[in-house]
Order: structure tokens, then sequence, then C-alpha cells
């Protein structure tokens, strides 16, 4: 199976885990996530993310989603997995934002990791644009 795993500072791995379950078919065991809350050390946070990932098997494959590389949460993340011998078996992503969140959920069973992993990227940075507002049409909609 693979698994997507995401991890973070504060609530904003759960908060994403929460929103896939709207949006890409409600509990699912595939998906899984673990945060690091504020004033939460890092034994604290490594116990929650090694019962997060209790079902994850040798033979498994994990997309692990971070909220930034070299933060905390990934760090520790990535000890236990090599810890497990579940390393190899691993790809590590910074930068999660929901796009490639769900883009990873839904389509990691479809495709090859390589081909995922520049699926997720792309999506991820498709995503992130700026909004053109056109005030003067707003304006002009009031009179």
């Amino acid at each position: 199976m693979k698994y997507v795993v995401f991890v973070s500072h504060g609530t904003f791995a759960p908060g994403l885990h929460s929103v896939l379950k709207m949006l890409a078919g409600g509990e699912r065991e595939d998906i899984l996530s673990a945060s690091m809350e504020d004033g939460m050390g890092a034994d604290v946070f490594t116990q929650r993310f090694q019962k997060a990932i209790e079902a994850i098997k040798q033979e498994d494959e994990i997309i692990l989603l971070a909220d930034i590389i070299g933060g905390s949460p990934l760090t520790n993340a990535l000890d236990v997995l090599s810890q497990k011998g579940l390393l190899g078996r691993t790809r590590a992503f910074g930068g999660m934002n929901l796009p490639m969140a769900l883009t990873a959920s839904m389509m990691k069973d479809g495709m090859n990791m390589d081909a995922l992993a520049d699926g997720m990227l792309q999506e991820s940075r498709n995503a992130i644009q700026e909004m053109e507002l056109n005030m003067a049409e707003e304006e002009d909609a009031d009179i």
C-alpha cells in the first residue's frame, strides 16, 4: 500500500488531513498525519508520529509531506522512518499545500512514484499564484 503522511508544526498537518477527508472520500486508512504543537518536545512528537504510522509495513511505500524542509517534524519523522527501515521506501516533500496533498492522495495508486512526484510538484506550483482583483469593475457594479 502507498501511504500519504503529513507532518507539520502546529495544527497544519491535521487540518490538511481534515480537508482531505472532505475532498477525498472520508476517513481513509492510507492518509495519516502527526503534528508538533506549540511547546511539544521532539520526544513527544516522535511518539505521536510512531503511533500514527503503526500500520505501515516494510513492503509499503510512503509519501511524506511536511510544512518545511529542515523543520523538526520532518527531520524527526525521517529519523523514525530510518530506524524502522522504511527510509528507502519513502519520498519526502516540503512546502505541502492542498493541491499537492490532493494529488498525492487521489493519484498515488495509479502512478509510479517518479510520475507521482512530478505531478504533485507541478500541481503545487500551478496553484501558487496571485488572484487578480479588478476593483474598477466592482465599483461600477455598485452604482
